[in-house]
C-alpha cells in the first residue's frame, strides 16, 4: 500500500528529491534565543525530520532587516552569527533524511516600532495595520536600495547556512503590501500598474538569484486572492503568480488565501477549529493549473485524508500539515508503516497560535513534548526497572494521559472513573458545536491507552478502600474540581457554566455571566446562551475582553455574540446576588470607585475557575510513602521521585491537573507526562 500512497512519493523539485509530498510550511514557534535558531529551535525541527517528513520549513519569517523588528519572535536573519546555529540545525535534519528550508522577509508594516531598536515601521504608503497598530512611514527610494540588498544579503546566509533553500515571505508582509491596491496609494513608479506595483518584488527577486546562484532553491509563499474587495483580486493574483513564474528565477509557490491585517481576516487565511477544512484547496489547485508551476499549501489540512486527496487530486505538489505536526511530528512514519490510526490528532484548538500572538512560544494543547524535546520525549520509552501497579483516580485529560504513559511504560494500569464515560472537562467543550474535535484530545487516548491493555472501571466514586484494595505502588489522583461559585453575597442563586454547557440548566431570558476567568469556559457557556436566543449580558473586571483566549479563537465569539446583541462590560465586578421574587439582582461594583449598579436579571451565570476535588487525595496522603511530597527539582528536570518520608506507607501517591489547581488542557496533560514518564 505504502509504494502506491500519493503521499508517500517522492517528488523532485529542482536536484533537490523529497522523499514524500508532506511537509510543514514556514511559522515561527518563537523559541528562537537572541534572535538564533539555538538547541530548542533545532530539535523542534529535528524531531519532524527523525519523523519521516520530507521538507521542515523554517521561521515564520526571519527578518532581513534591522527596521523589520521582530513581531513573533522572529529569527534575526540579518546577523552574520545566524550561519552556525542554521549549519548545525540543516546539518541534524539532514542527518534524519528530511530538507530544510527558510522563510525570510521583510515584514513591513506587520510589526511595532516600540521595541528592538526603535525604528520606524516601513510600508509602501502611510496606512496603518490594525492588527499591530503602528503607522508606518511611507518608504523611500534609499530605503528600497537597502532592503534590496539586505534580501540578497539574508539569502546567502542561507545558503552559507547549508539550508536546500529559502522562501520569500508576500502574504500580509512589504513585498505584496507593494501589490496589493489596499496598501500602495503611491503614484510613483512603485505604484498604479501592476508592473509597478511589482517592481521591488521583482527587484528582491534578482538580487537573491545574483547572490545565491542558479542552483540554490528559491520559492515565494505569496497571496493570489485578498478575498477582500479593497485588495488583490483572484484574477490579479494569478497574474501575478504568473509573472513571478516567467522571470525564471523562482522554484516554487506556496499560496495562501486571505488577508491577515485582522483578527476576523487572519482566521480565515488560518481557520480555526469549527471552521471548514482546507477551505483553500480548490483555490490552489486553479491556480497550478493556471501556472503549471510547483504549488505547495497549508490552511488547517490537518488529517492524512485530505492530505492523500490534495495531491492525488492533483492540486498541491507538497501539502502542508503545520499544526498537525505540531500535535504529531511523526505523522509521514506512521502512515509510511499503517499506522494512521496512531496519529495524535490536531484538533484544531489553535492554542499554539493563540500563544503565539499573544507574546508566548507556540504549544500544541495536547502535545507538551513539542518545543520541549530537550526534555520531554515524543515516545514514551519503556520502563527498564521493576513492572508497578498502578492506580489512576480520573479519566479526564490529566488522568488519562498518565494511564497512557504509565502503559507505555510497561506498566500495569488501573482507571477509576466516577462518571460513565471518560473526558472530563473535555467533554463539557466539545459540547460548543464547533468545537466537538476537541474529543479526539480524549479518543486518541483511550485508544493508546485500550491498546496497551489499561483496565478502566467506570461509574466507580473511588473512595481510599477502592484503591488500596487495588494493592497499588503507585496512585495517581486525577479528579480534577468542581465549579468555584460561591465568591459573592447570594451566590446560592447563581448557576456555574458548567451548569449551562452541560445541559443541566437551561439558559432563561435574561442572563448575566460574570466572568472572572476570561477563558474558555466562560465564553464558551456565553456562546451557548446567546444561541439560545437569551437577552445577555457578559460582565468581567479584566481590563479587556478575554484576556485567556487569544485572537483567533475570539474571533468566532465575538462573531457570535456580535450577531446575537450580546453586551460586554469590562472592568466591572459582581459585588452580590439578591433574590427578587421570581428574578434576581445582580449588583455590579468595581475595583475603581465605590459606585454600584443593578441588573435585573432571571439567570446569573458565575465562572471563576474550579476548586480541586482533593477528598480523596487527602484521605490517602497519610498512608503513602511520600506523604504526597513532590520533589520539585525532579518534577521539572524529568528524573525519577524518590521521596520517602513514612517508612510505613504502601505506595507512592501524586495528584495532577485540576485536582491540584484550577489550569487548563496543556498544564494538566503536561503534569502527566513529566511525572509519569519517569516510574
Amino acid at each position: 500500500m505504502a509504494a502506491n500512497d500519493p503521499l508517500l512519493q517522492p517528488y523532485q523539485l529542482k536536484h533537490l528529491q523529497l522523499r514524500n509530498r508532506i511537509m510543514s510550511t514556514a511559522h515561527e514557534p518563537a523559541y528562537s534565543e537572541d534572535g538564533m535558531p539555538k538547541e530548542r529551535y533545532r530539535l523542534y525541527h529535528e524531531e519532524k525530520a527523525k519523523g519521516g517528513i520530507a521538507l521542515t520549513m523554517t521561521a515564520g519569517s526571519a527578518v532581513v532587516s534591522p527596521d523589520s523588528p521582530p513581531a513573533f519572535g522572529n529569527l534575526h536573519a540579518y546577523k552574520d552569527e545566524i550561519v552556525p546555529w542554521l549549519r548545525e540545525m540543516s546539518d541534524a535534519c539532514h542527518e534524519h533524511g528530511a530538507a530544510i528550508m527558510m522563510q525570510i522577509t521583510h515584514l513591513g508594516r506587520r510589526t511595532g516600532w516600540n521595541h528592538s531598536d526603535w525604528l520606524p515601521v516601513l510600508a509602501p504608503s502611510p496606512i496603518r495595520e490594525p492588527a499591530h497598530r503602528a503607522f508606518p512611514k511611507m518608504i523611500e527610494d534609499w530605503d528600497i536600495e537597502r532592503i534590496v540588498g539586505e534580501y540578497a544579503d539574508t539569502a546567502e546566509r542561507m545558503k552559507a547556512g547549508g539550508l536546500d533553500g529559502i522562501e520569500i515571505e508576500a502574504y500580509g508582509h512589504l513585498m505584496d503590501q507593494f501589490w496589493s491596491p489596499a496598501t500602495n496609494q503611491r503614484d510613483d513608479e512603485w505604484g498604479g500598474s501592476l508592473e509597478n506595483r511589482m517592481r521591488f518584488s521583482m527587484r528582491v527577486i534578482d538580487a537573491v538569484r545574483d547572490r545565491v546562484g542558479p542552483d540554490f532553491i528559491v520559492g515565494v509563499r505569496m497571496v493570489a486572492d485578498e478575498d477582500w474587495d479593497a485588495g488583490i483580486t483572484k484574477e490579479e493574483g494569478i497574474e501575478i503568480a504568473r509573472r513571478l513564474v516567467a522571470t525564471g528565477k523562482i522554484d516554487f509557490l506556496n499560496l495562501i488565501r486571505g488577508h491577515i491585517d485582522s483578527d476576523a481576516a487572519l482566521s480565515r487565511v488560518i481557520p480555526v477549529g469549527g471552521m471548514a477544512s482546507a477551505p483553500h484547496l480548490d483555490f490552489c489547485g486553479e491556480v497550478r493549473a493556471a501556472t503549471k508551476f510547483p504549488i505547495f499549501h497549508a490552511a488547517r489540512i490537518s488529517d492524512v485524508a485530505t492530505a492523500r486527496h490534495a495531491v492525488a487530486e492533483g492540486k498541491l505538489d507538497m501539502v502542508g500539515m503545520t499544526r498537525a505536526h505540531m500535535a504529531d511530528p511523526h505523522i509521514a512514519n506512521k502512515v509510511a508503516a499503517g499506522n494512521e490510526d496512531d496519529i495524535r490528532p490536531c484538533v484544531g484548538a489553535t492554542y499554539c497560535l493563540d500563544r503565539l500572538y499573544e507574546g508566548n512560544e507556540a504549544l500544541c494543547i495536547h502535545n507538551p513534548a513539542t518545543g520541549r524535546e530537550a526534555t520531554i520525549p515524543h515516545l514514551v520509552p519503556a520502563s527498564d526497572g521493576e513492572k508497578k501497579s498502578c492506580v489512576v483516580v480520573g479519566a479526564g485529560p490529566a488522568g488519562l494521559e498518565a494511564a497512557r504513559v504509565l502503559a507505555a511504560r510497561g506498566h500495569h494500569v488501573t482507571v477509576l472513573e466516577a462518571a460513565d464515560q471518560p473526558g472530563g472537562q473535555v467533554q463539557l467543550a466539545a459540547r460548543v458545536k464547533r468545537r466537538s474535535e476537541l474529543i479526539g484530545i480524549v479518543d486518541w487516548r483511550m485508544a493508546q491507552c485500550e491498546n496497551a491493555g489499561v483496565t478502566f472501571q467506570f461509574n466507580t466514586y473511588a473512595e481510599a478502600a477502592d484503591v488500596t484494595a487495588l494493592d497499588p505502588d503507585v496512585v495517581i489522583v486525577a479528579t480534577g474540581g468542581l465549579p468555584n461559585t460561591e465568591i459573592v453575597p447570594g451566590a446560592q442563586h447563581a448557576v456555574s457554566t458548567w451548569d449551562i454547557l452541560a445541559g443541566d440548566v437551561k439558559p432563561a431570558e435574561r442572563v448575566l455571566i460574570f466572568d472572572d476567568n476570561a477563558a474558555h469556559q466562560g465564553l464558551a457557556a456565553a456562546e451557548m446562551i446567546a444561541l439560545a436566543g437569551s437577552e445577555l449580558e457578559i460582565v468581567t473586571p479584566e481590563r479587556f475582553f478575554a484576556v485567556e483566549v487569544g485572537g483567533l479563537n475570539h474571533v468566532k465569539y465575538a462573531e457570535c455574540f456580535d450577531e446575537h446583541g450580546v453586551r460586554i462590560t469590562i472592568n466591572k465586578r459582581l459585588s452580590a446576588i439578591e433574590k427578587d421574587g421570581n428574578t434576581l439582582t445582580a449588583v455590579i461594583g468595581s475595583d475603581y470607585s465605590k459606585r454600584l449598579e443593578r441588573r435585573a436579571v432571571d439567570q446569573v451565570v458565575i465562572e471563576h475557575g474550579t476548586l480541586p476535588m482533593d477528598d480523596l487525595y487527602l484521605d490517602l496522603k497519610p498512608l503513602s510513602r511520600n506523604l504526597g511530597a513532590v520533589d520539585m527539582a525532579a518534577f521539572v528536570g524529568g528524573t525519577p521521585q524518590t521521596l520517602s518520608a513514612n517508612g510505613d506507607g504502601a505506595f507512592q501517591l501524586f495528584r495532577i491537573g485540576d485536582a491540584v489547581a484550577s489550569r487548563n488542557i496543556h498544564a494538566a496533560i503536561f503534569d502527566a507526562l513529566r511525572l509519569c514518564m519517569t516510574v
